[in-house]
């Protein structure tokens, strides 16, 4: 197996780097090293070692998800919450996910995004807020699931803790990335309708299109670009997003790409 193979089995398993170290005996550091190209020729008994971890179907309390079919893993918040501090992750149905860093086109919709939407609710009042990742949402109000929407509105405010969101926040807006885009379309799009969440929003940063799900009315579908003015459905039209601003924003980054 090559290391190219290891990496996309980690993305597959969701393990971290610490997970790796203690699953294979790999010292923490080499495995970081390995894993970010640092080093370019690893011994034969370390890369065997690593080897024979990413075989195994499942270690730990973490389960593989094959093709992203939604299996039961047996992950707690007990294990989330001893994951190293500067991990971003998130437990869905007993199953750990690693989150890589965002990437500056994500980062600046995801903050234009939130201005606006609190701009709104600044300019008209109201209980509903909204949060900005990172941020803990305990969507099923069990010990299963922990999730970290890019997103969320909440306007029962008894739902807002010191450490998170309990239960599932109105709506939610989730921004794709290579990695992450079976998961937020398939797993967590279930998640939030079967748990009460009205509106969501799926924004492709690579086609330039927004979904968006009106969850509270049969799940109804509809396709914006980057080009269209979007309407909150929670908030019946009164908020109006319009996208092209914010692409122009960001259209520099677009261009980079491109050249």
């Amino acid at each position: 197996m090559t290391i190219e193979e290891m990496k996309q089995r980690k993305i597959e398993l969701g393990y971290s780097y610490q997970q790796i170290s203690r699953l294979s005996g790999v010292p923490l550091g080499t495995v970081q090293k390995i894993f970010r190209g640092a080093t370019r020729a690893p011994r034969y008994e370390t890369l065997c070692a690593l080897e024979r971890i990413f075989q195994k179907k499942e270690a730990a309390c973490i389960r593989e998800t094959a093709s992203y079919n939604i299996k039961q893993g047996t992950c707690t918040l007990k294990d989330y919450y001893n994951l190293p501090d500067d991990q971003r992750a998130e437990l869905i149905d007993g199953v750990i996910y690693e989150m890589a860093a965002p990437t500056s086109i994500h980062q600046l919709i995801a903050g234009a995004l939130h201005t606006r939407l609190l701009n709104h609710v600044m300019a008209h009042g109201g209980s509903c807020l909204p949060i900005i990742s990172p941020i803990d949402v305990q969507l099923d109000c069990d010990d299963k699931t922990m999730l970290q929407p890019d997103i969320a509105i909440v306007c029962d405010r008894s739902k807002i803790t010191s450490r998170g969101i309990y239960g599932a926040p109105d709506f939610i807006i989730e921004i794709l990335s290579p990695a992450t885009r079976k998961k937020d379309a398939v797993i967590k799009l279930n998640k939030y309708l079967n748990a009460g969440v009205r509106e969501y929003w799926l924004i492709d940063p690579d086609k330039k299109t927004i979904l968006v799900y009106d969850l509270e009315h049969d799940a109804l579908i509809t396709i914006y670009t980057f080009h269209d003015q979007i309407p909150v459905t929670i908030w019946n039209g009164t908020c109006t997003i319009n996208f092209q601003e914010i692409y122009e924003t960001i259209r520099f980054l677009y261009e980079q790409t491109n050249n």
